[in-house]
């Protein structure tokens, strides 16, 4: 079966995809309030608390998360105690063997299901930016979240977007006018094997990518508006986004 997705329509103005916020410890873009606006659910991993606070001021009522969770090392105490007064849920969620962006992932499973919510996407902000340590355990909770959740997680910040396409057919519209120049395709965790590829400027027809040897970087599109890719593995889709 050939999975059919346009990666960037959540930023539609008119986008139809049904979805959640998670919102993580790193600054915010000006996107966050359209993407805030049309979420069923919104949730901060511990200190994306403290980033939601520091933008919001003068309008902070208007921007209630449903729930925060962490182990709370890193919400700042005035932050804590806004939120605990205005109603919204703080977890504790102590385990140090999973990120918070993880955690927080497992906690809106339970409430997607509490609340029999029909979601068709994950919008995390945040991940991409500052230490590498942290971003590559963004990219190995997108690897986590295909256990946790029974719908696909994409990764938003600054200019980049990322996303973890599975074993299989993909067809990526990227006609939204949205898109940057640049796109790319990144085996993380194994080689794949075998990645076919159209709508791109360098394409792959059965090809090896592997770290040492061949990843698909600073590709761009061939204007067709729509992107293919097979693999036999695991395999990170990356792209711009105008800003």
């Amino acid at each position: 079966m050939e999975h059919d997705f346009t990666p960037l329509e959540p930023l539609l103005p008119a986008g139809n995809l049904k979805y959640c916020l998670v919102i993580l410890n790193q600054p915010l873009d000006q996107c966050f309030r359209h993407l805030w606006k049309n979420a069923l659910l919104r949730a901060c991993a511990d200190g994306g608390a403290n980033r939601l606070y520091d933008i919001t001021g003068g309008e902070r009522e208007s921007f209630l998360p449903e729930f925060i969770n962490g182990d709370f090392d890193s919400i700042r105490p005035e932050v804590r105690e806004y939120y605990s007064v205005k109603g919204c849920e703080l977890i504790s969620t102590p385990d140090q063997d999973h990120t918070d962006f993880t955690k927080c992932l497992k906690v809106l499973r339970k409430k997607m299901e509490e609340k029999d919510l029909q979601v068709d996407l994950i919008v995390t902000l945040g991940g991409l930016a500052g230490r590498f340590d942290q971003i590559m355990a963004s990219v190995n909770t997108l690897y986590q979240a295909t256990h946790i959740l029974p719908v696909p997680t994409i990764i938003i910040q600054e200019e980049s977007l990322i996303y973890l396409l599975h074993p299989g057919k993909h067809r990526l519209h990227v006609d939204t006018g949205l898109e940057g120049s640049w796109c790319g395709l990144v085996p993380v965790g194994q080689p794949c094997s075998r990645v076919t590829t159209t709508g791109l400027k360098w394409n792959l027809t059965n090809d090896v990518l592997c770290f040492g040897t061949l990843i698909s970087t600073s590709n761009t599109y061939d204007g067709s508006g729509v992107v293919t890719v097979e693999t036999d593995h695991p395999l990170l889709w990356t792209m711009a986004i105008k800003i």
